[in-house]
């Protein structure tokens, strides 16, 4: 059968585009937007929710769930400012309710009308491929001259002996409660695990985190005992180390039977990593070479195995942050669209575990720094409790932490209120590829959390200016025979 039957199988409708996008979330709507404004015709492909899981399911929900219960625990914490603290009673329906106002609210931005109205063929359904070039959906058949994969990723459900008998939320289903748990269990201790128990507990459940090895394994050790040492002085109770061999229970009684250890509760969260959206695509019919745990393969182009296709975000089976998936699609719109080169590059890429205190990381940790650059590596270290704002707003617990070489910055570490958006500062000096004197020339206001980012930066500075005696003797010199 040749591609021109194909085309017009009886019931089968046909499509030729410029730029076929697959998936509506972060990445995938940076591309149709680009694309769409700078004049190629675009289709877009989204069976489920537009805006993908950041809207609907992870960031933005999780965001708005975490400001309640920021303000239930200033309730409680209100006697260190004198005023009378109240034990709050939280309403988790009313709270919930609002999550869903939050998410309603933002979603115009990611509507299918907007992106109709900024030119984009929308079709909702999901899509596969059928050739090279040729994905079927919505009983359309779309040739394509690019193609760009944007499926995301879904929680990783682990293969634990009972769990497939027992009740459990992850962070797509978790928004559909209007009860408070009583005892949340989270199967988990990475970013999503620990934001969503440290908000629980603080909305009133009893807690407890079950990590088969350290919680937020991926950051620096030294600004995690920070977040963990706040989490159990609030009442989340962590267990580490704790292989789960089991899973038993029914709605409102589960346990997790861990080695030499029963962890009873009434509800249980899975929280246990991302695994990229592939299934539903028949990518070996388009010659695309993926690994249904890593991803598609990819290069620095983020160009697949097949010429024609592109995949961005989660389904990369790079780092799986929504503003990551965004900045691989506005990278690809340059190749797709004028033909001209470029690629990606993941050391000035931040990210942010939004628990109080926040813990944000770009470029290396110290660990990976002193590996990479051995005695050329130079830490330098602030603790929040030098700056003034901290001291008069009450939030001395924290620490950044600047690795360099040579004056150069290659990571930056801070733990601490507001570190999402201190690292801001940081991700645009690693990303320009600045020195630190370009930080030092920084004119932070007074008194602000910023100024520990100049702190921090001056002290690669202080040694040479202030314990070098040799310019000691230069100024004392001067002194006396300058009039």
């Amino acid at each position: 059968m040749t591609r021109r039957d194909e085309e017009r199988m009886p019931g089968m409708d046909a499509i030729k585009t410029d730029v076929l996008v697959i998936g509506a979330g972060s990445g995938g709507l940076s591309v149709a937007a680009g694309a769409a404004q700078m004049g190629a015709d675009v289709t877009l492909l989204e069976g489920g929710e537009m805006g993908g899981d950041c809207l609907n399911y992870g960031c933005v929900p999780s965001k708005a769930l975490i400001a309640s219960a920021a303000r239930a625990q200033a309730m409680r914490d209100a006697g260190a400012f004198g005023i009378a603290p109240v034990v709050p009673v939280a309403d988790y329906a009313a709270i919930m309710a609002r999550v869903r106002d939050v998410i309603a609210a933002i979603a115009p931005v990611d509507s299918q009308s907007r992106f109709e109205g900024l030119g984009c063929r929308v079709i909702r359904d999901w899509g596969r491929f059928v050739a090279a070039d040729t994905v079927e959906a919505g009983g359309r058949r779309i040739r394509a001259r690019r193609i760009v994969i944007a499926t995301g990723s879904s929680p990783a459900i682990p293969p634990v002996e009972g769990l497939e008998g027992v009740p459990y939320l992850t962070n797509e289903t978790l928004w559909d409660l209007t009860e408070a748990p009583g005892h949340l269990l989270i199967l988990g201790g990475g970013p999503i695990g620990v934001e969503l128990a440290q908000a629980h507990r603080r909305l009133g459940c009893e807690v407890t985190v079950i990590e088969r090895g350290t919680i937020m394994g991926k950051d620096d050790p030294e600004l995690v005992a920070v977040v963990r040492d706040r989490l159990e002085a609030e009442g989340v109770t962590i267990r580490e180390g704790a292989d789960v061999v089991r899973v038993s229970g029914r709605a409102g009684a589960i346990t997790v039977h861990a080695e030499g250890d029963d962890i009873a509760g009434t509800h249980l969260l899975v929280a246990s990593g991302r695994r990229p959206n592939v299934a539903r695509l028949d990518l070996a019919a388009a010659g695309i070479d993926h690994d249904p745990d890593r991803g598609i393969a990819v290069g620095d182009d983020l160009r697949t195995t097949n010429h024609r296709v592109y995949a961005v975000g989660d389904v990369a089976g790079r780092m799986q942050f929504t503003h990551v998936a965004g900045y691989h699609g506005a990278t690809v719109i340059r190749p797709i669209l004028l033909g001209l080169p470029a690629k990606v590059r993941q050391d000035h890429l931040p990210w942010v575990t939004y628990t109080d205190p926040e813990l944000a990381q770009v470029g290396l940790t110290e660990a990976a720094a002193r590996d990479a650059h051995g005695d050329r590596l130079s830490v330098l270290r602030v603790p929040y409790g030098r700056n003034d704002r901290a001291e008069a707003e009450g939030a001395t617990e924290g620490l950044i932490k600047v690795m360099a070489v040579g004056g150069r910055p290659v990571g930056v570490s801070i733990v601490g209120k507001g570190a999402g958006d201190l690292i801001g500062l940081w991700a645009l000096v690693l990303a320009n590829r600045l020195k630190l004197k370009a930080v030092t020339n920084m004119v932070a206001p007074y008194p602000t959390l910023g100024e520990l980012s100049k702190t921090a930066a001056g002290q690669h500075f202080a040694p040479m200016l202030f314990e070098n005696i040799w310019l000691k003797r230069v100024v004392r010199l001067i002194q006396r025979l300058v009039p």
